[in-house]
């Protein structure tokens, strides 16, 4: 493959927020976890672990979320409202507690720039909190994908374990877009673990860092978004000399 091939391949990826409910074969996710594994590797340590939940399990899981989420969306900004939820602690975070809190002042502006895009982009007013909290939701049914893949890394060699599920998932998704499905990764899927706990053996020593929707995508409008995406000199660093 020539350079700029390449480069266009990479380009073509994007993040789907809606598929059809066609089933994806067991031999084509364990293709794409397979392009995951020629990533890179501390020591080729792989502490990587991955829960893939299709079929009802799938189904359970989303509407343990969705459950979850209907708790806390009412209360979000109200003071009494998140006092209740210390008491009750039903809806508070089972883990990544830094997931809910807001962004530095130096990331804040590029997450407020996507947000307004993608809100922008369906018509979403940003005062239209109904419709907003609607789009969220989205996250805890899947966007509809039959397959959600929780990806889950070991505990001893911290921030390592998450530069290599990094390097795995970035080659899971190339190679799941490489065979026409779409992919969403969701960091609003890792603030409850206890939910995918329930349903897969999980060791001990092993984290939950986010889930990833798996499935075809839809001609839905929200599939056409393109992401505003940064330029190599936004992430230069200068000279200090």
């Amino acid at each position: 493959m020539k350079p700029k091939e390449l480069s266009d391949f990479l380009a073509s990826r994007h993040t789907t927020r809606d598929f059809l409910s066609r089933e994806v074969p067991d031999s084509v996710i364990n293709e794409i976890i397979q392009d995951g594994l020629t990533s890179p590797s501390w020591s080729n340590t792989r502490p990587i672990m991955v829960a893939v939940a299709s079929g009802p399990a799938r189904d359970r899981i989303s509407a343990e979320f969705m459950a979850r989420w209907e708790i806390v969306a009412p209360v979000r900004g109200s003071k009494w409202g998140q006092f209740k939820l210390l008491f009750t602690r039903r809806g508070l975070p089972t883990s990544n507690p830094i997931v809910p809190k807001p962004y530095v002042a130096e990331l804040l502006p590029r997450a407020q720039r996507v947000g307004a895009a993608l809100f922008g982009f369906l018509g979403i007013d940003r005062k239209d909190k109904v419709a907003r909290d609607a789009a969220w939701a989205r996250n805890y049914e899947f966007f509809g994908a039959p397959v959600e893949l929780f990806i889950l890394t070991h505990t001893s060699l911290g921030k390592f374990s998450a530069n290599d599920a990094g390097l795995f998932v970035m080659n899971l998704m190339l190679g799941a877009h490489a065979r026409g499905l779409g992919t969403c990764a969701q960091g609003a899927l890792s603030i409850y673990d206890d939910i995918v706990r329930a349903e897969f053996n999980i060791p001990e020593g092993y984290e939950l860092l986010y889930g990833i929707a798996l499935g075809y995508p839809s001609d839905a409008k929200v599939n056409s978004f393109a992401a505003p995406r940064l330029e190599p000199k936004d992430i230069l660093a200068t000279p200090s000399r």
